[in-house]
């Protein structure tokens, strides 16, 4: 699966990008201004571009944290997840045993991304995805991208059917459990090749990262044929949606921002890094996307805002050894953890990657590498707070949780119920939330509506509905759940979705 993807990778270039956001209108109301007897809101100062990080707090793990059994010949590719007090890693090998013979992605959890890594219970890491013959991925799955939203777990991986010259595409698949897996969209793929011009790498789409932001899915990947990729196929493209599955209501990251497309296999005009196997994750604390992508020095993060139209901050390296793309260790949602020391002042960055080629001459020998950075301004304000820790659920003044959704602090009775809707859960409350207000209260056994095609939400104090991702939260707080038709549902005042 990198036969064609180990071209140049050392020294890749970052994209260009433009110094400000775009300024106010001249004829807009002057500063302190009144418009039909209101003061008026100012427009925020443009950000600034290029902002330098303060390195500190190299690491990196002892030895190897991460292999399969004994007939694993590789192991790159990974993706971590820190959730329930352990790290949960997903990468790609191959097992013997495990199926069609081909790129299978195992499964194994330790206490700290140092390892060591374990199947679940102990002993050797286990398959979880194998091909499946006569599908797009009837040879190869790899390249993993683990999400958590509500209780459902999502799995984006690259799948093949046989060789190159066959090209890859990325799949879905979905998991209660992180284990057990069921192939989506019918066992199709959900994006492949644009096939936007022709390149003697034909490894087409694939090594897909995913986060959940604000109710979109952000889909990270590489497509050799994409019309912006370099002329070696490298290049990152970016698609969103609010479909996990990506099979509607589609945007695609242009050179003028996200705009609608009809599919995802619309043409690639953009790319954000000029690299290969590279990794996206939110950082609040920052409030802006970081990418980690392999350069001569080490692991790249390379740093865009929310729109993908400024480099707020100066590129940081984490330094080390490597020879495949790094795992960035992240929360289910896919954002970086938070500082539980310095939420305010630190931001933690640690990634897993493949360090030396082994005997069949692929890549293997995961380790764990950190760096901290200072600088973000975490806290600078109140709208730096509550973006620091959207998603971010510890405990209350009354022995319940809060939970944090976008500037909103929501108590809830249960924890059992604030982990499946949080991105992160704390054992100890922070001081910088502490003047945020309780906006809504989640009781044990509040009502749940459900109306067909709109999803299920919950009633909190006058009838107002806020969203759940899935219906994992229902039998946890004792909810019932209550049919309304769509009029009714549409009545209802409409709050956050606790979700995302």
């Amino acid at each position: 699966m990198r036969v064609l993807l180990a071209l140049s990778l050392a020294g890749l270039v970052v994209a260009g990008c433009s110094d400000s956001y775009a300024q106010p209108q001249a004829d807009g109301p002057a500063p302190g201004g009144i418009a039909g007897g209101k003061p008026v809101a100012q427009p925020k100062p443009p950000r600034a571009a290029n902002v330098a990080l303060v390195p500190s707090g190299a690491r990196q793990s002892p030895g190897v944290v991460a292999a399969g059994g004994e007939d694993a010949v590789y192991n790159y590719g990974p993706t971590v997840m820190v959730d329930g007090g352990k790290t949960h890693l997903w990468w790609c090998s191959q097992y013997g045993t495990a199926g069609p013979p081909g790129d299978d992605i195992l499964y194994a959890e330790a206490p700290t991304p140092d390892g060591p890594f374990t199947g679940p219970g102990g002993g050797v890491p286990i398959p979880v995805l194998s091909g499946a013959p006569g599908n797009f991925d009837g040879m190869h799955t790899c390249d993993p991208s683990v999400l958590r939203v509500g209780t459902t777990y999502y799995l984006y991986y690259t799948g093949a059917a046989g060789d190159h010259a066959l090209g890859n595409a990325i799949g879905l698949a979905t998991s209660t459990d992180g284990v057990h897996w069921t192939r989506a969209a019918g066992g199709k793929p959900i994006l492949g090749p644009s096939h936007d011009v022709h390149r003697d790498n034909v490894y087409g789409a694939g090594q897909p990262s995913v986060v959940f932001l604000d109710g979109w899915y952000y889909l990270l990947f590489t497509d050799t044929t994409g019309r912006a990729a370099g002329w070696n196929g490298a290049g990152q493209f970016v698609v969103r949606s609010h479909d996990p599955a990506f099979g509607s209501g589609v945007e695609a990251l242009g050179d003028k921002g996200f705009a609608p497309v009809s599919a995802t296999s619309a043409p690639r005009e953009r790319s954000v890094v000029d690299g290969f196997s590279a990794d996206l994750e939110w950082v609040g604390a920052l409030d802006a996307f970081a990418i980690a992508h392999e350069t001569a020095a080490g692991t790249t993060l390379t740093f865009w805002d929310r729109d993908f139209t400024l480099q707020p901050y100066a590129p940081v390296v984490i330094p080390g050894a490597w020879k495949e793309g790094p795992g960035l260790v992240r929360r289910p949602d896919g954002h970086a953890p938070t500082s539980v020391t310095d939420p305010c002042g630190t931001v933690s960055f640690d990634v897993v990657r493949a360090t030396v080629t082994g005997e069949s001459g692929a890549p293997t020998a995961l380790r764990h590498f950190g760096l901290d950075v200072r600088g973000s301004g975490a806290c600078a304000d109140a709208d730096r707070v509550t973006t620091t820790f959207d998603g971010v659920a510890m405990p209350s003044p009354e022995r319940t949780m809060d939970l944090f959704r976008r500037g909103q602090r929501i108590r809830i009775d249960r924890r059992s119920v604030a982990a499946t809707l949080a991105g992160e859960v704390l054992n100890e409350p922070l001081p910088p939330v502490e003047g945020i207000p309780v906006t809504a209260r989640l009781h044990a056994g509040a009502t749940v509506v459900h109306a067909d095609g709109r999803g299920y939400s919950v009633l909190l104090g006058k009838n107002v509905r806020w969203g759940l991702p899935d219906t994992g939260s229902v039998k946890l707080n004792d909810s019932e759940v209550t049919e309304v038709d769509p009029r009714q549902w549409d009545a209802y005042a409409i709050g956050l979705p606790l979700g995302g």
